[in-house]
């Protein structure tokens, strides 16, 4: 949501201006405005008094810049966690994340012995052409060593202009001397959806994030897949959003809405009640009424809450596994020109049925604990928002009073293999009916009225 808001505290003022008379009130609230912008005007010039403080007497000489990107940035991150200065640099890169294309090589890689190591090139990309391999080790870049880069570093090198080239220097096991592969960048489109069918009549689709193309590649997976198994087999779908750390609204909007075919999905509720919004279905169920089953975690928050929530509320989907984060807000990315952005909260989300899930989380319908390793346990959990130094009280509890209802710490790990991955294959033996469970499948009566 590109949009530019006004900042908090409006509520108090309104507030204190019902108590006295409607003349009495004008000038309460002029002469306290007056009070206020003088006190404003204060506290900036000491801002400005430190500032010249600070580089006339440090023992070394400061750069301005960042002294003024520090104190931006440490303005933005006490309003919660989630708001924030973003220098051009990182707002590039947001853009990169949020768009989920650039021009690149399409491989996925990984640091290791102070080397990139390629886990393995896209399909289809300039890499995968070019004859890269997984488990390469990438040396130098256009002849410069990678050693001593950070990871970031080098993948930024990798990186440029579509048609531009770039020649890798690979290590390769069973290769006696190091290759040279040329490979021109192309468009690279980052994989935020993977899909398969698993034993002729169970779709998977597996969510990592919402960007741009998330809708796009979960429409063309549950086509892939209706195409792959006959309606008449099909038993259902098991959506994973397990360890997406969320993204784009619109996206969660676009995804909830392909299960969907009437009702609400979200409201936002910014400060102003003017600013409140609601986003509601459009008909068209993508998986034509089959039964769903969204695998969460406490991993699985913002943008892919939205989906558990509004699936959930509409009794569209049974949710299996643990609790989610707890991240409730919503990030308005306001541009600076070329300084930058700021990443500022600007309203709180509410599910379908107007819960917050702010510092609570969603509860699974069925709770699916996974087997731990042992060198992983007491190490599973995440802490969740509600941990969060600086986080939003859930409204609820604020208006109140309350301090007991929030709730962190969730177990997110999902083991490397699926024959071990028990909230999955609880998950296909709910569809296939190989188990039972209250929860499943889900009551459409007990929806919210739509």
């Amino acid at each position: 949501m590109m949009r530019k808001v006004s900042l908090l505290l409006v509520g108090a003022v309104m507030g204190a201006s019902v108590a006295v008379g409607i003349g009495q009130g004008r000038s309460f609230i002029a002469g306290n405005a007056v009070a206020a912008a003088a006190d404003t005007y204060r506290q900036l010039n000491l801002f400005g008094d430190v500032f010249e403080r600070i580089r006339a007497d440090y023992v070394e000489k400061p750069d301005d810049s960042k002294l003024v990107e520090s104190a931006i940035n440490g303005m933005l991150s006490s309003l919660d966690p989630h708001s924030s200065y973003m220098s051009p640099k990182s707002f590039k890169d947001m853009q990169v994340q949020t768009r989920g294309e650039f021009g690149g090589l399409g491989i996925e890689v990984t640091m290791e012995e102070n080397l990139v190591k390629v886990v393995t090139p896209i399909d289809d990309t300039p890499a995968a052409r070019a004859g890269v391999r997984a488990g390469d080790f990438i040396t130098h870049l256009d002849g410069d060593q990678v050693m001593g880069l950070s990871l970031n570093q080098a993948v930024d090198k990798m990186r440029g202009p579509v048609n531009s080239p770039i020649t890798l220097t690979i290590k390769r096991e069973g290769a006696s001397e190091p290759l040279e592969i040329k490979i021109v960048r192309d468009i690279i489109r980052i994989r935020s959806v993977r899909s398969r069918e698993e034993g002729g009549d169970v779709g998977y689709v597996r969510v990592t994030q919402f960007n741009e193309q998330t809708f796009d590649g979960l429409r063309d997976a549950l086509d892939k897949i209706n195409k792959e198994i006959p309606a008449e087999k099909l038993k259902g779908w098991v959506i994973d959003l397990r360890n997406n750390p969320g993204g784009l609204l619109d996206q969660a909007i676009s995804v909830s809405d392909a299960f969907l075919e009437r009702g609400e999905i979200v409201s936002t509720r910014g400060r102003n009640a003017e600013e409140s919004q609601r986003y509601n279905a459009r008909p068209g169920d993508l998986t034509k009424g089959k039964p769903v089953i969204v695998l969460i975690n406490g991993g699985s928050a913002s943008a892919s809450e939205i989906v558990a929530g509004a699936l959930q509320d509409h009794k569209r989907a049974t949710l299996v596994g643990t609790r989610s984060f707890g991240k409730g807000s919503v990030q308005t990315i306001i541009p600076l020109g070329q300084n930058g952005a700021i990443r500022l909260t600007t309203a709180r989300y509410y599910t379908p049925s107007g819960r917050s899930i702010q510092a609570k989380g969603i509860e699974p319908d069925i709770e699916v604990l996974q087997d731990t390793p042992e060198d992983l346990k007491g190490k599973d959990d995440t802490k969740g928002e509600a941990s969060l130094k600086g986080h939003l009280k859930n409204p609820a509890d604020a208006k109140e009073g309350k301090d007991g209802e929030e709730k962190t710490g969730s177990q997110a790990y999902v083991p490397p293999s699926a024959k071990d991955d028990k909230a999955l294959n609880f998950a296909f033996d709910l569809l296939r009916g190989a188990k039972t469970d209250a929860a499943f499948p889900p009551n459409p009566k007990a929806a919210v009225p739509n």
